[in-house]
This record gives structure tokens, sequence and C-alpha cells, in this order.
């Protein structure tokens, strides 16, 4: 380091130490904007009325701010914050900004965090202190943290304490806010922090930059009410609040009207929509029921909660069409005792009764879940329930994770009593009957023709290319590049544990929608 790149060093390092407030100063802030997780206040949460506005547009006097600057996003988690960053981008975009994939080349750079596991947030904390040198070399970087982590007081502590060159921090509630916040981040030498603890209101009309134009997300709703023990969102993305359905109906029509061939309803837990309506008793059947008379090749939903699963959705997914046979139904658990722990308000006998009606509605469709091993308290014989449940259903491929406490939940209070070599001796078991039952379902289409939504060329080699089956089993083949974009069939020539090797045959037409 030459004595001119020194002196600029020391200008950085001097403007984070005395410019910006320390932890200590902003205490009595977050005391108003920030709140730590509570199970109490959170379930405690007012009747307020949710507001709906669909008249967004980019202040006059905030256009043409990123006139010359780019901008660069990392998102972390779910596709809740993959949609997310949609509309972030949309928002740059509609700034002046330009995209770049290269943080050197970005001159503001934000991190869409997720809070669900310890990892995740380890990772997060991690590129922040990689993205320290950029900071030292261009002062004028704008450095921002946003999505759930941002949710957590503790963590907003832990970024005022550590990570100087953190230059605003806000969270899921005011994404909307972003044009406010970064024009506040360019004249303060402060850091600019605004995090809102009750959840804001629905905004419609924000604009996006999706990612290609074959798969499209579409958000229902916002929330979670069911404060499972082990889980942060509830208290990171707030209550249930459902969109309304001629706003959701709008959106899909202009994706289909675009060419997009499948899109994806999201909630974190989606098949609760409209149980927050007080006028109105539309719930997901009845929305999926109109969405399926939509000109679009493929409907899916995720994450559905096994407890708002009613029976009117099932009657609605099994008239098929260009609703998917494919649904993914966390159970977290294979053992009743477990799943009280965890506030799951199911049994395993509940959850399998579930699982008859869908098959006996759908009797091809596949299933899906997600696994936690090791919870506080799981015996073997718990988890020996689990790997009995995993086999009894039949579920085709998991999500499964090694239980990790989450600051500010109940479970976090507990001991965690299961060593860690125990744990992941358990993860290793259930990953391995996971492996042997995707095999096992994935051998059934040897010789089959399926049909594929080919996305483009395969990650591991440009020369092929890969989609996926209504199903949602990955396929890779050799085929034309005219093919992405569009629905092909392909023969099975081979099948392996994760993923199905064929020839294109042709390409297909979906015969309309019912």
């Amino acid at each position: 380091m030459n004595e001119e790149q020194r002196l600029e060093s020391q200008k950085v390092e001097n403007a984070n130490s005395s410019d910006k407030k320390s932890a200590k100063d902003y205490s009595k802030y977050f005391e108003s904007v920030v709140t730590a997780p509570s199970l109490k206040d959170a379930k405690q949460r007012g009747k307020e009325e949710v507001k709906y506005h669909n008249d967004f547009a980019i202040p006059e006097e905030f256009r043409g701010m990123g006139n010359g600057r780019k901008f660069y996003i990392r998102t972390y988690g779910c596709q809740m914050n993959e949609h997310d960053t949609e509309v972030m981008a949309g928002i740059f975009m509609a700034l002046g900004y330009e995209p770049t994939d290269r943080t050197e080349e970005a001159h503001v750079i934000l991190l869409n965090t997720c809070a669900i596991r310890e990892n995740a947030e380890n990772k997060v904390f991690g590129e922040l202190g990689h993205l320290k040198h950029l900071k030292v070399e261009k002062p004028d970087l704008l450095i921002g943290v946003c999505g759930c982590m941002s949710q957590e007081e503790s963590v907003v502590n832990k970024i005022l304490k550590t990570y100087n060159q953190v230059d605003m921090i806000f969270g899921t509630h005011n994404i909307h806010r972003l044009p406010n916040i970064l024009k506040e981040a360019y004249m303060s030498k402060e850091m600019v922090i605004e995090v809102w603890s009750k959840e804001g209101d629905v905004i419609e009309n924000l604009p996006k930059v999706r990612r290609g134009n074959i798969k499209g997300w579409v958000n229902i709703m916002y929330g979670c009410d069911k404060f499972c023990t082990y889980c942060i969102v509830p208290y990171t993305r707030g209550k249930e609040r459902s969109r309304r359905k001629e706003e959701i109906i709008h959106e899909v029509r202009q994706l289909a009207a675009q060419g997009y061939q499948e899109i994806t309803l999201l909630g974190q837990n989606v098949n609760a929509y409209g149980k927050d309506f007080d006028d109105s008793s539309y719930r997901l059947g009845d929305l999926m029921d109109e969405l399926r008379m939509i000109d679009i090749p493929r409907i899916r939903f995720t994450t559905s909660h096994p407890r708002d699963f009613d029976d009117h959705l099932i009657e609605v997914l099994a008239k098929g069409g260009n609703l998917m046979n494919h649904i993914h139904l966390p159970v977290q658990s294979g053992s009743t005792e477990v799943l009280k722990i965890m506030a799951r308000k199911y049994t395993r006998e509940q959850y399998l009764e579930l699982v008859r009606k869908i098959r006996v509605a759908i009797p091809d469709v596949a299933l899906t879940t997600d696994i936690i091993v090791g919870y506080p308290n799981e015996t073997e014989e718990q988890f020996e329930e689990t790997m009995s449940l995993y086999q009894e259903v039949g579920f085709e491929a998991a999500y499964t994770y090694i239980y990790s406490p989450r600051e500010g939940t109940p479970a976090a209070k507990m001991e965690d009593n299961v060593p860690l070599e125990v744990k992941k001796e358990r993860l290793q078991r259930l990953n391995a009957l996971v492996n042997e039952s995707s095999a096992d379902a994935l051998k059934k289409y040897q010789d089959q023709i399926v049909e594929v939504l080919v996305e483009g060329a395969s990650k591991n080699n440009p020369d092929v290319l890969a989609g996926y089956t209504n199903k949602s089993k990955l396929v890779n083949f050799v085929g034309p590049k005219t093919a992405i974009g569009k629905i092909v069939k392909v023969k099975i020539t081979q099948t392996k544990t994760w993923s199905l090797n064929g020839d294109m045959i042709e390409e297909f037409e979906p015969a309309g929608v019912n």
C-alpha cells in the first residue's frame, strides 16, 4: 500500500469511527424502530386494518438519481426474497441505475438476507467482511443490508458494532421506501436505519425486473401467523396480509400475455390466503379455480402448511389442467410429540389423513416435504418415527436440516440437548433414505415420454438443455436452443438419483385450459 492509499484508507476508517453513531448511541432509536422478536407481543397483534395502495410511483425528485451508477443485489434464502429482489431491481432501474453482476463495478451493493438458519446469517456477515476493502477503495460506494436479518435487533446491533462499512439497513416491510433510503444514505454521514417493526400496508404497482421470461413469481400474501416454536418468520415478515384477488389475477394475466410458461404463487404460508379478509370468504382454492382458466401452461404454489390445506383446495387441484400435480407439504417431524413441541398444531395421524385425501383426489401427485432433525428433546425413537413416516407417505424428495436455534423464538430457550454428533448422524441416515426414495421415484420414468419446460442450458454442460417436468423433475437432454422457453416432449433414457436424461422427441403444445 502506497502513502496515498494509506491516507485514503485512514480517511475512511476515521469517517467510519467518528461520523457513524455507535450501537450505544442508537439504543434509544432501536426502542422505537426495531424490537426484539417477542412471542407475546407478536401474538397480540392488533386488528389494525391493512390498507391497499395501487398508486405507487417514483417521485419526480428521485428520478435520475441512478444515472451513471450501477447496482448489485445478492440474494439469500427463499423464493420470497428472490421476488423482493426483483422488486428492488425494478425500483433501481426506475431510478436510472443499471444492473451489474460484479461488485467491483457497483455503486450500490445490497445484501437481501435470510434469517431462517444460523448458517445463512454467517454467510452474510462473511460477505460484509469481504466487502470492506471495496469501501476503502471506493468511499462513495453504498453498502446496504435488507431482508429478514434486518428485522432482528441483535443483528442490527452486531452490524453497528462490527461492520462500520455498512451505510444503510432496512427491513422487509418498507422496500417501497428504497428511493428515500438511498437519498438519505447519499446525504448522511451516519448509517441510515429504517426498520419497521409493525407490518406495512400492501403496496401494489411496484416495478419489477423479473429473472428471465419463462417462469415468474407472483406474491399473493405476506407474513405468517403460525408461530412454530423454531421459526423466526412471523417476527421478520409480520402478520398475514393477503393481496386482493383482482390485483393477483391481473398480474397473472399480464405474465400470460408476455409469454410466461409457468407462474408460482408465493406466500410464507400460501394456503392461508384470504383468511385475513373480513369482508370475504375467498380462499386459495377459489383463487386457483379462477387462475386455471387463464391461458398459461403451468401454475404452482409454495409454501403450504398442513393446517390450512382444506378440502376445497384439494378439490380444485384435482381438476388438473394447468394446475401442477406436485405439492410441497412440509411435515418437519414424524413424531406427534415433537410436532407438539414445535407448535405445528397437527399430529402424525392428521398429517397422514391429509396425505390420504390428497392421494385419493390426485392419484398421480408427487409429494415433497421439509424435515428438521435434532430438535430439542428429540429421542432416537421419535427420529425413527420421522423415518417411518417418510416411507409411509412415499415422498419423492425433501429439504432436510439440522435444527438451528433462532434468537427470540421459544425453541431458542429450550435446552438444546441433542449432541451435534447425534444430529449429524441422524441427518446422514435421513438423507440416505431421501436419496434412495428419490432414485426409486425416478426409475419409474425409464423409457417414458415426459413434458419438459426448457429453462436453458444445463449448469454442468452448456451443450445440454435442462428443464423440469410438471412434477418438478429435472431433465437434461440434447436439443436445439430454439426449444428454450417452450414445453417439449422428451423420452427418458437414463434415470439418476436427482435427475433424468433423455432425448427430445418434439415440441409440445399444451391442450388449452379447462
